[in-house]
């Protein structure tokens, strides 16, 4: 018996039943603030450049948003792995090596 097809998720993204972890929705509610303030900061360093701000200044809020980027990313990458290795139906060593190869393209 073959199993069926993965059914790929509404975004068109990926297989929803192939390794597929959607954050935790205390998590996503959690992300979905952090995102909401970083859309307004880049929106403030819009205005900064239309206005005609001094660069230091920009460079600094683009320095910002940067890290504020990176601790969201950190934030899904935390739920990814907790959800990766809580998956007792997937071999140990192929969620290693998913999280290893997910670290080296985004870190």
């Amino acid at each position: 018996m073959s199993t069926p097809p993965p059914t790929p998720d509404p975004a068109g993204e990926r297989p929803m039943n192939a390794g597929y972890h959607p954050l935790a929705p205390e998590r996503r509610d959690e992300l979905v603030r952090r995102l909401r303030r970083i859309e307004g900061q880049v929106r403030g360093i819009q205005r900064m450049v239309e206005e005609g701000r001094d660069c230091r200044d920009i460079v600094h809020q683009i320095a910002a948003i940067r890290q504020a980027l990176a601790s969201a990313n950190s934030v899904v990458l935390e739920c990814y792995a907790q959800n990766c290795l809580s998956d007792s139906e997937r071999c140990r060593a192929e969620t290693i090596n998913e999280l290893i190869e997910l670290f080296k393209d985004v870190c």
